[in-house]
């Protein structure tokens, strides 16, 4: 029999029954009854926090493979690459990623013959941090049949030296020249992984992510939902090379259950900041999808009633994205078209989107990362680079994420970015968002994103029970669908 819950002790007091909210407040004791099972927790309650943008199978890898998160120097990650080639077989692969050159004394990109000797010869694949670029060995480009005589892909470069050689650094599109020939973990290994993510997520405060990935991780997510509910909810967003897939099932945004469902088609349109790939209205970086592709994928898309999330960084790419948007405003009736990024917009195009209806899906934290680059990089368009407040004056709706595992998953750090870092780091204060607004980003409008406004983002009777409990700038609990999937011990 299903009782009711009282969440008490908290501010302000919540009531629930079967995974849903039936008070707040002053109420909710009266609301839950005598017989209610009561939960003491301390600390003031939000709506439960959504990161919306986040990449599963990123993070469920990095658990798999070599971590270069935060290494200061070449030094420090080729260490690493050592340490964890060692014990492997001679042949066996090092795959890992999370290195991140502009953080370096050097800040040159490395090459494969530094991956030759730590990894004695083996073939190594190692994604940058902002998986927009690989280090690979000179054995993986042997595997993968690329060498002086390989031709640039469409949207992607290997970086080369006198002859053509190969330096080991691929951008874009190119990655996928030697991605496609790694060995794939076993399910089981890829479950694992993916369940201390979640798991992990819940710790920080994550009642429901929108993921980023590929088929893999949709078929480990429903392996995992057959075993027990999910610590967090996941709201899957499809690549473009799967579109053709879900177009001729018939999927539609929307289906799937409260704990996983499908919502929209991921398309590169640009690549990154770091990467030197973001494609700017100066002409500068990587066209990833021409704008007759663009074009046709929006119609594809619209018809399919599938909505569209375009990753765009740089300037020119969210003016291509508005002016193909333009011909499909309102092109069904829960047509939420989304920028992923968009870390620079022009002013004049922040108008454009907010009477186009587009959602700015931005993850603050980049800015913190990203600022000594920006400025050395788009001196000229920082002040509307990471534009929160610019966006949200222009009638903009904001979703707000990490883009996880390139940078920290952890919302609260996001909330501090958007809101008093950039104050203190004196970098543009005046594009700040006030804390009230960098909340409602990580809640109701990241739940307007992927059409669960109905159900969740505020803390109202009838919505699903999703809650995050924070006091003295932590976590102190989560909770969602009504049942505690983290609680901080005390001392």
């Amino acid at each position: 029999m299903i009782e009711p819950v009282l969440f008490a002790g908290c501010t302000p007091e919540v009531a629930a029954f079967d995974g849903r909210i039936i008070a707040v407040g002053p109420k909710a004791r009266a609301a839950a009854g005598r017989r209610a099972e009561v939960v003491r927790l301390r600390g003031t309650v939000w709506p439960g926090l959504i990161d919306s943008h986040i990449h599963l199978e990123g993070l469920a890898d990095r658990k798999l493979g070599v971590d270069l998160t935060g290494s200061s120097d070449l030094a420090g990650c080729l260490a690493r690459v050592k340490a964890w080639a060692k014990p492997l077989q001679k042949d066996a692969w090092v795959v890992g990623g999370g290195w991140y050159n502009d953080v370096w004394p050097q800040r040159a990109f490395p090459s494969r013959q530094h991956l030759d000797e730590a990894a004695g010869g083996r073939p190594v694949f190692l994604q940058r941090k902002d998986g927009h670029s690989a280090w690979v060995s000179s054995e993986a480009l042997r595997l993968a049949g690329v060498d002086a005589a390989t031709e640039d892909p469409p949207g992607g470069t290997i970086d080369r030296v006198r002859r053509g050689q190969p330096t080991g650094i691929l951008r874009e599109t190119a990655i996928d020249l030697v991605a496609r020939v790694l060995p794939a973990p076993t399910d089981a290994d890829f479950d694992s992984g993916l369940s201390a993510v979640l798991g992990e997520l819940a710790n920080l405060g994550l009642t429901s992510v929108h993921s980023m990935d590929t088929a893999r991780c949709l078929s480990a997510l429903q392996r995992l939902i057959a075993r027990g509910p999910l610590p967090v909810r996941v709201v899957y967003n499809l690549p473009l090379a799967d579109l053709a897939h879900a177009e001729r099932i018939g999927v539609r945004s929307g289906w799937g259950g409260p704990w996983l469902r499908i919502w929209g088609v991921k398309a590169f349109l640009d690549g990154s900041l770091g990467s030197r790939t973001a494609e700017m209205l100066d002409g500068s970086g990587t066209v990833r999808l021409q704008q007759a592709d663009l074009e046709e994928m929006l119609r594809r898309c619209a018809n399919a009633e599938l909505n569209v999330c375009l990753h765009a960084i740089g300037d020119g790419a969210v003016r291509r994205a508005l002016d193909a948007l333009a011909s499909h405003r309102n092109a069904w009736r829960d047509w939420r078209p989304r920028l992923e990024h968009a870390q620079c917009v022009n002013p004049k195009d922040a108008t454009r989107m907010a009477k186009l209806g587009v959602i700015a899906s931005m993850q603050p934290i980049h800015a913190v990362s990203d600022r000594d680059l920006a400025d050395a990089l788009w001196p000229s368009v920082t002040s509307h680079s990471y534009a929160w407040r610019m966006l949200e004056r222009a009638g903009v709706r904001l979703a707000f994420g990490s883009d996880a595992p390139v940078e920290t998953p952890d919302p609260l750090a996001g909330m501090e970015a958007a809101t008093s870092w950039r104050r203190e780091a004196r970098w543009h204060p005046e594009l700040a968002l006030t804390r009230a607004a960098a909340l409602r980003a990580y809640t109701s409008g990241a739940a307007y994103a992927a059409g669960m406004e109905g159900d969740a983002g505020a803390l109202r009777p009838g919505k699903l029970c999703d809650i995050t409990v924070v006091s003295g700038g932590r976590v102190e609990a989560t909770i969602a669908g009504g049942q505690v999937t983290f609680r901080r011990k005390r001392a």
